[in-house]
């Protein structure tokens, strides 16, 4: 499943063992190489995970030791694929028994050391997007001939309930032997567990079977994974290893109350699950996409899907399909009973839906909404039913209302909190930031669905965590004397196999009776569930109790709060955004958290230079792309000395001459709308071209009008790569597919051949390979200016790689061409001199200027010097200024 993204986020050629913890975590392995566990010189000889879950709450340790058996001084990595929803707490290295620790810091102050070490040309770790489950650690490090080298990674993760059992998975693909090898997993439940299992997909035979335990009784469980090297191979004589593939740990705790209170060192932990309450009638709205994108093996699946979901519908639930395009079409005008006779026209609907047209978000989900309301005021569907909306889409909105924002403004409104949204993104190639937002701000959630062979089979999947609600409108409540610092503790929804927990904090002084009270509606009555605490008996029983690890209600807590902070901050704007932001980031420094607010930064030796390395947060991607916080941004960046060519301002265009020490210069005076080709090079298939605009008020003379580039166009067509940037965001097209990016955003989008690095509301890095290199930067104005507008400016920094059949305004200076300057003398302005230039067989009279350089500041720029060429750079250009007009930007 993550093999596809392994090509595009390994940052260094990994010569130890990459290792992971739950729940899906590859352990990877370079080649190897005679003698037998040594691979370039590197044994990696043990590699050990220890996992211990107190109360659903999992601290993880991963270790890999290795020794560097080489005559002269080798890189050895540490790789490691961790939850999503996990936050590392520490990383250590440690070199010939001196520990060199990680500690956590604000995401800009590590940003900082970050780029020191990249400008100084240092390796470093970071965490990336790696599969639907996965992100990715790196880090590496040069280790001298004969030396030790230890990696220990922690992260810390709350397991979550899922179709009535907890699960852990690890991927486990060391592809070569280990002489230590093992995963051992101890768990404790106050609750008492009910059931414990593990099982791998690489265990075939029973050699390898047994290095296989598992157990539990009472409170306690334990699973223990130790093949030895025998046991690890392939066949008896084989070198290769067995152990490719899942690693599955499930369990559950007992249920014999609905709920269990845990009180440890002032902090609460509220687990909250009632069983064998019946289910209340659903109303389901499933509006479904079926643009032209969507045609062929997703339209297959999507439908696959919806027969096997309508056979899973309740007679006493109510549905509709809600089919948008460009257009909305409907199965039925209202919702509709789920009888056996509608049941079966809904699978022949099902069964003709067919692809076209455009795609209506809007549309379809207000219609939808609409239905649901409306069954509701006329008393259609019975009055202790919910109602839910399901959307899949699988790209974005392009007819109707477009704007996310406005889209999910009018969604918003039409809901009025009544019942959940579902947004269920199909592939890559979609806005899902905007998915989840609108989810999370109507009680519901997102769930990305991947274009693999089981896509039908995770569409199921959903559906089965929301196709038997058995409560709504769930509030947790608690002495209010008692509390402080809660987390969420209301719920429109509580669906059976699923689990609510609720953490708070006690005050200092509480050691009264501590009462829970749940409260819902069900399907035929409103219920209520208490539990009482004794605070001295607590205190007690927690003498006698032996906790595998400390204060892990109190890190629960921190967990769950930072987690929910950073869900609120999605949707949050101005002040508020600002503060739960604070909160945030004051909770994930003081528990060591890494979190999408902080970086770890690893201080480390390395030719006697301390050197960072930083464990980062991801973001959602494009399929086949990793997307991460950027670091190495412009201040890191360094270009080729003595070679640049870019245009700013009014247009000016600069070209540096290397040879002459020296630069030519010459604006473009063409009317707004016009589109001028920059580079064009047939045999790398890149183009770039520009479209001007002006300023908000004209001036009728041509010689005081201000003009700028608004847009810029970026092609390679040999990749089947559009980018436009515009001062507003970025949009790529990689084929059909498209990823739409604000200036707000800070991110790094790679995959083969290409990266491109925003930074944001200062510039973008786009790079083919490592030998094309061109920065956008963006020049921002008070958004009430009277007179100018935002505009960009367009800087090659490296073109080795473009051939010499480049052209455009930009382009036919890649390559060397000489001038010759004479005749310096006063000319009009006495602070600019005029000289005459002989250059491309042509006699000039060019002026001495100044130009800006924007690069590096955005804002003030450095000043560069040149000779300027007066009418369009005529004479300097081939042909006239004209020929480089094209009709748009590709």
């Amino acid at each position: 499943m993550a093999s596809a993204w392994w090509p595009y986020l390994t940052l260094a050629l990994l010569s130890g063992l990459a290792v992971s913890g739950f729940p899906r975590s590859p352990f990877q392995l370079g080649k190897r190489s005679l003698p037998e566990g040594v691979t370039d010189g590197i044994e990696v000889y043990s590699t050990q995970i220890s996992c211990k879950v107190t109360s659903r709450f999992a601290h993880n340790v991963v270790t890999t030791r290795a020794v560097n058996r080489a005559d002269m001084a080798k890189e050895v990595s540490f790789d490691v694929e961790l939850p999503k929803t996990a936050f590392i707490t520490n990383f250590t290295l440690t070199i010939d028994g001196i520990t060199y620790p990680g500690s956590v810091k604000e995401k800009e102050v590590a940003k900082q050391q970050y780029e020191k070490a990249v400008s100084q040309g240092k390796t470093a770790g970071l965490v990336k997007a790696s599969g639907r489950k996965l992100e990715k650690f790196t880090v590496s490090v040069n280790v001298a001939a004969g030396s030790n080298v230890t990696f220990e990674l922690s992260y810390e993760e709350l397991l979550k309930r899922h179709k009535g059992k907890y699960e852990m998975y690890l991927k486990v693909q060391p592809k070569q032997l280990v002489k230590h090898f093992e995963i051992e997993v101890d768990i404790f439940e106050p609750q008492g567990i009910s059931l414990l299992d593990a099982e791998a997909t690489f265990i075939t035979n029973d050699l390898l079977e047994s290095a296989l335990t598992k157990s539990f009784s009472g409170k306690k469980g334990h699973v223990s994974f130790k093949p030895s090297l025998d046991q690890q191979r392939s066949c008896p004589a084989c070198t290769d290893s067995l152990l490719n593939g899942d690693f599955t740990i499930t369990y559950d705790v007992n249920r014999e109350s609905p709920a269990n209170l845990q009180i440890v060192n002032g902090y609460f932990v509220h687990f909250f699950a009632p069983q064998g309450l019946p289910v209340v009638p659903k109303n389901v709205a499933f509006v479904i996409d079926i643009s032209g994108s969507m045609s062929g093996r997703k339209l297959d699946q999507t439908k696959d899907a919806l027969l096997k979901i309508l056979e899973d519908m309740k007679e006493e639930d109510y549905l509709n399909f809600i089919l948008f395009s460009g257009d909305v079409t409907t199965w039925k005008e209202d919702l509709v009973q789920a009888t056996p006779e509608n049941l079966q026209e809904a699978r022949t609907f099902v069964k003709n839906i067919d692809d076209r047209g455009l795609t209506n978000i809007n549309d379809g989900l207000l219609r939808g909404i609409s239905m649901l309301n409306k069954a509701r005021e006329e008393h259609r569907v019975p009055e202790r039913s919910t109602s839910i909306v399901i959307m899949l889409t699988d790209g974005d909105a392009n007819v109707g209302v477009s704007n996310p924002e406005k889209i999910q403004e009018n969604v918003r409104n039409a809901i009025r909190g009544k019942f959940p949204l579902y947004n269920l993104g199909f592939g890559h190639n979609l806005n899902y930031n905007f998915l989840e937002s609108m989810a999370l701000e109507n009680h519901g959630f997102a769930r990305r669905i991947y274009e693999d062979s089981d896509a039908n089979l995770q569409l199921q999947g959903f559906y089965e965590e929301v196709a038997n609600p058995l409560l709504m409108n769930v509030e947790l409540e608690y002495p209010e004397n008692a509390i402080l610092d809660l987390t969420q503790n209301s719920y429109q929804h509580f669906y059976d196999g699923s689990e609510i927990v609720v953490a708070g904090r006690l005050v200092d002084e509480y050691k009264d009776i501590f009462k829970a009270d749940v409260k819902g509606h069900g399907a035929i009555n409103d219920l209520t569930f208490s539990e009482e605490v004794d605070m001295k008996e607590m205190e007690k029983a927690l003498q006698e109790r032996e906790y595998i690890f400390g204060d892990y209600i109190e890190r629960l807590w921190a967990y769950l709060t930072i987690e929910q902070l950073l869900e609120k901050r999605k949707n949050a704007h101005g002040e508020e955004k600002e503060n739960l932001t604070a909160q945030a980031l004051d909770l994930s420094l003081k528990y060591h958290f890494v979190t999408p607010l902080t970086s770890m930064v690893v201080t480390k030796p390395e030719d006697n230079e301390d050197r960072q390395d930083i464990a980062d947060k991801p973001g959602e991607g494009p399929r086949g792309t990793s997307v991460v916080p950027s670091m190495a941004l412009m201040t890191g960046y360094q270009p080729p000395q003595n070679a640049y060519f870019y245009v700013d301002g009014d247009p000016h265009f600069i070209i540096q001459v290397p040879e002459k020490d020296d630069a030519l210069c010459f604006n473009i005076d063409e009317d707004p709308g016009t589109v001028l080709r920059l580079i064009q090079d047939p045999v790398t298939g890149i183009t770039v071209n520009g479209q001007i605009i002006g300023d908000k008020r004209d001036s009728p003379d041509s010689k005081t009008r201000k003009t700028y580039f608004g847009k810029l166009g970026i092609a390679n067509a040999q990749m089947d790569l559009q980018i436009e940037v515009t001062t507003e965001k970025i949009t790529l097209w990689n084929g059909a597919a498209q990823s739409t990016f604000r200036w707000l955003d800070t991110v790094t989008v790679t995959q083969d051949g290409l990266s491109v690095m925003i930074n944001r509301k200062k510039n973008m890095v786009v790079s083919f390979g490592d030998e094309v290199t061109f920065v956008v930067v963006l020049h921002q104005v008070w958004k009430k200016h009277p007179i100018h507008h935002d505009f960009l400016g367009f800087y090659v920094v490296d073109s080795h790689r473009m051939s010499a059949q480049t052209h455009g305004l930009l382009g036919q200076f890649f390559h060397p061409f000489d001038f010759e300057v004479s005749n310096i003398h006063p000319g009009s302005d006495p602070t600019k001199p005029d000289a005459t230039m002989v250059v491309k067989n042509h006699r000039l009279t060019v002026t001495r200027g100044s130009q800006k350089d924007y690069r590096k500041d955005a804002r003030v720029g450095t000043k560069v010097i040149c000779w300027f060429v007066h009418n369009n750079g005529e004479g300097l250009i081939d042909g006239v200024h004209s020929d480089y007009i094209v009709p748009n930007l590709f």
